[in-house]
């Protein structure tokens, strides 16, 4: 991937890289050498399902720590397996355009519908996704038949999820987070550099698998597609790696460098 940058522009170095769900490995010195040789004024991307925070215990606090002591800055938009609670009580901030969750001081959560200028370059943000691991259901503590269910569910195999615990309905945006989207969108008459979001516009999601359905995020996600003018759009969620339609770039395991 490759854009024309001005010769007087600051040159950063950026890598992409999908859903980590809390195993930070890959940003290592084994897996990116090249983190050597990066300074806090480049950036290390994770499309959705970041994970770092999820059950607020000493292993989250190793990894996240172990994070913010890397020589880059670590930057992610939110996924659907996120534990919104603790992710949204962190403080946030204003951080090059936009509003960041300050996970850590080198590790920062780009809020949903933001415009942001690093690496020289304008970036939209739109995390969040529907899960499609609870065919099952959701079980919620409260209920007062809940551990009847939660343990014949586990009999039975089933793809289920429980509220609070290992899902959370704020992963789906609302309704002020796609005015504030828009607002934002049209302020810089939808014209942007990069994407990062989560999960796909509808059109795309159809040409990666079917069976993956869309909903209202996707078909938000899809008017961005027809509106917004874009070079790259970079996204997660559906564990693959996978180049679509030369600008949609589906990012799991790898980790890719942008070039500029």
């Amino acid at each position: 991937m490759c854009c024309k940058r001005n010769a007087k522009e600051e040159c950063n170095t950026i890598y992409l890289t999908g859903d980590t769900h809390g195993d930070f490995q890959r940003l290592g010195n084994k897996y990116l050498p090249q983190c050597k040789k990066m300074t806090l004024d480049d950036y290390v991307i994770i499309c959705g399902d970041f994970g770092g925070l999820w059950a607020g215990n000493a292993h989250d606090q190793y990894w996240l720590d172990w994070l913010n002591e890397k020589p880059f800055t670590t930057l992610f938009v939110d996924g659907n397996h996120e534990n919104f609670d603790l992710l949204n009580a962190q403080p946030e901030k204003h951080w090059n355009g936009g509003q960041v969750h300050e996970v850590r001081e080198n590790v920062l959560h780009l809020m949903r519908g933001q415009i942001f200028t690093f690496g020289g370059r304008t970036w939209f943000t739109m995390g969040g996704a529907a899960s499609h691991d609870i065919q099952d259901g959701i079980l919620d503590p409260a209920d007062p038949d809940f551990e009847r269910q939660y343990w014949l569910m586990r009999r039975m195999r089933a793809m289920f999820r429980v509220k609070g615990h290992s899902w959370w309905q704020e992963e789906m945006p609302n309704d002020q987070e796609y005015a504030e989207a828009r607002s934002n969108l049209e302020r810089i008459n939808w014209k942007v550099d990069y994407i990062l979001t989560h999960c796909a516009p509808s059109s795309i999601v159809k040409k990666l698998d079917p069976g993956y359905g869309t909903d209202e995020l996707t078909d938000f996600l899809e008017t961005v597609k027809q509106r917004c003018q874009f070079a790259y759009w970079f996204f997660g969620h559906y564990h693959k790696n996978q180049i679509v339609d030369e600008r949609y770039i589906l990012q799991w395991e790898q980790i890719s460098r942008l070039e500029f």
